[in-house]
């Protein structure tokens, strides 16, 4: 048995297509017709905050979301200055800083609204707030039951000068299948409850319910802005339709050791794999300590020398390892763990479907272990650029 070794420390990396979010949004804003908010919560799930935002912005996003202040607030330390909104906060959050940035928050209870409220005076400026309304989905968002006397509350803050009511909005149950009933019933709920807002004497320019799949595919989810989330990242939303979005990841790597086995030798933990002919097996070094998925193994494969081949055993905290067969193979190969599918490789969601989840979940666990480099067009400059973004 021949061993081959390369030392090295940097075996990885992420490569993030700036253009093809470009072209998701500008797909996406086109066919909605209306505002849209790109959803850059998670670090753009995964893709990388600043980079993404500066690009949506530049091909038809208006509003940038987020989930936290601490989100919001890299945003403006960045120099980006469009419109953000941030949803997810305790009730007793120190909103005074992102007060003063001009971010939008949501609020969900008389108590978000009232601590908003005292934040808002200490800094002397008006607080801009979307209202939540629960119409299903049963997370964040005030229940129907609570929705009079939180829009009465509101419209009291803002005859006091404290709060300002841009927005009314809610979430879908039913993510990926905007064309349900339970959708047509939450759409009935969410115009009731702008109904009650004005009555109370709000004024709302803004009405948001339509996340990717219903920004594409629903248009009588779309009102005044949509919010998309997945889309952007080139992830088709919608079971069984294509539109047309195209993948903005790659995630690579390459081998750090390439050995020869008989037939019937055992692989990684546990001998669940066993080789069933003599092969060759890679050791690639990311693991799911960088986010790939555990539950995958037994599943998962890879593309290198322009074929798929199977990981072989269970997924380890730095490794795996992949039975190549009788293909030949070099220390320093590359190997894709996926990418936009064009050659051949695996997807995101491919990996999604091996490891029983979503692709949300792929991106969003990568590491940051592993660099990000961007490839497109510079937004500031229309010019190609190739930059590598460090944590």
């Amino acid at each position: 048995m021949t061993i081959h070794l390369r030392h090295t420390d940097q075996c990885a990396e992420i490569i993030v297509d700036l253009d093809a979010i470009a072209h998701n949004t500008a797909l996406i804003a086109d066919t909605a017709g209306t505002t849209v908010l790109a959803v850059v919560k998670a670090d753009a799930f995964g893709h990388g905050l600043v980079p993404v935002a500066r690009t949506v912005l530049a091909h038809g996003a208006h509003w940038l979301g987020v989930t936290t202040c601490a989100e919001a607030l890299r945003l403006r330390r960045a120099g980006i200055t469009a419109p953000v909104l941030s949803w997810m906060h305790a009730h007793d959050t120190d909103f005074a800083a992102v007060i003063d940035a001009g971010i939008d928050l949501s609020a969900s209870s008389i108590q978000h609204l009232r601590h908003i409220a005292t934040c808002a005076a200490r800094t002397a400026r008006t607080a801009f707030v979307h209202l939540k309304i629960d119409t299903g989905l049963r997370r964040n968002g005030a229940p129907p039951s609570e929705w009079p006397a939180l829009v009465a509350f509101a419209r009291r803050l803002e005859r006091a000068g404290r709060i300002q009511v841009r927005g009314v909005w809610s979430h879908l149950v039913h993510a990926s299948d905007p064309g349900t009933p339970c959708v047509g019933r939450q759409v009935e709920r969410f115009d009731h409850a702008v109904s009650a807002a004005r009555a109370a004497g709000l004024d709302p320019e803004l009405r948001h319910l339509a996340n990717s799949a219903a920004a594409l595919d629903a248009p009588h989810c779309r009102y005044d802005l949509v919010r998309p989330g997945i889309g952007l990242y080139g992830v088709e939303p919608v079971a069984g339709k294509v539109f047309g979005l195209r993948a903005a990841m790659t995630l690579t790597t390459r081998t750090i050791l390439v050995k020869r086995v008989p037939a019937g030798s055992g692989v990684s933990y546990d001998h669940d794999y066993v080789t069933t002919a003599d092969s060759t097996l890679a050791l690639v070094p990311i693991g799911y300590a960088d986010g790939v998925p555990r539950a995958a193994s037994g599943r998962a494969e890879v593309w290198s020398h322009n074929h798929r081949h199977p990981l072989a055993g269970t997924i380890a905290m730095d490794q795996f390892v992949v039975d190549l067969g009788d293909q030949p193979a070099e220390l320093g190969d590359e190997v894709v763990v996926f990418g936009p599918g064009d050659r051949g490789e695996p997807t995101v969601a491919q990996w999604a479907d091996w490891a029983g989840t979503i692709p949300h979940e792929i991106f969003t666990r990568l590491g940051h272990r592993i660099p990000r480099r961007y490839l497109g067009l510079s937004p500031a400059e229309g010019q190609l650029q190739e930059a590598t973004y460090e944590w």
